[in-house]
């Protein structure tokens, strides 16, 4: 299989075979362009959070947390805007700076060495990305059924080897979205990063 040779350099630790679910993989989550469903996320500190998520690939997130989480992240495909309603506060980064961009893109990219791991279980198959010359030390881990394919959960693991853990659930592929969904009010949150607007 041709296509096998490039990725080959990651999976000379964990094997062909580990090689070849990676790619079957990415090539069925690169079919899938848009999906919503629930979220529940673990923070670094035990701390549980839920909500509804929404995705549009490439680059597009929603992230809606439930009450009492006053968060709101939302990714227009460039901007990944951290949101605090409560408090009225905003992280901006773009979007290539951060892991998600490597689960926002068009398909999971295999190349360069972005690989770190790749393994194989009954109940699931886990790979593991970083790409150290845009996020440094961070890494996303993607967990996927190993039967269908879909995507689970991930964790986004910071510099600092702290974990976020999201577990996705009620998933719907294939729907259609607004453009509002995935819209950011950069003039308002740019009000909402400057002293004495808050």
């Amino acid at each position: 299989m041709a296509a096998l040779g490039q990725f080959a350099g990651p999976f000379l630790a964990t094997g062909h075979a580990q090689a070849a679910a990676a790619q079957r993989i990415a090539d069925h989550f690169a079919r899938v362009k848009t999906m919503m469903g629930e979220f529940v996320q673990f923070g670094p500190r035990g701390e549980q959070t839920g909500g509804k998520f929404y995705i549009e690939r490439p680059g597009k997130l929603r992230f809606n947390y439930e009450s009492p989480a006053t968060f709101k992240v939302t990714s227009d495909g460039t901007t990944l805007v951290l949101e605090n309603t409560k408090l009225k506060t905003a992280d901006v980064y773009p979007l290539s700076k951060t892991p998600l961009k490597l689960l926002l893109d068009s398909r999971i990219d295999l190349s360069d060495g972005k690989v770190r791991s790749v393994k194989e279980e009954a109940d699931m198959t886990t790979i593991q990305l970083a790409d150290k010359s845009v996020f440094g030390d961070s890494t996303i881990t993607l967990m996927f059924d190993p039967a269908s394919y879909e995507l689970r959960q991930w964790t986004i693991t910071d510099a600092q080897g702290k974990d976020t853990t999201v577990m996705i659930f009620n998933v719907q592929e294939g729907v259609r979205f607004d453009p509002s969904v995935f819209a950011i009010d950069h003039r308002r949150i740019q009000q909402m990063q400057q002293p004495g607007q808050r």
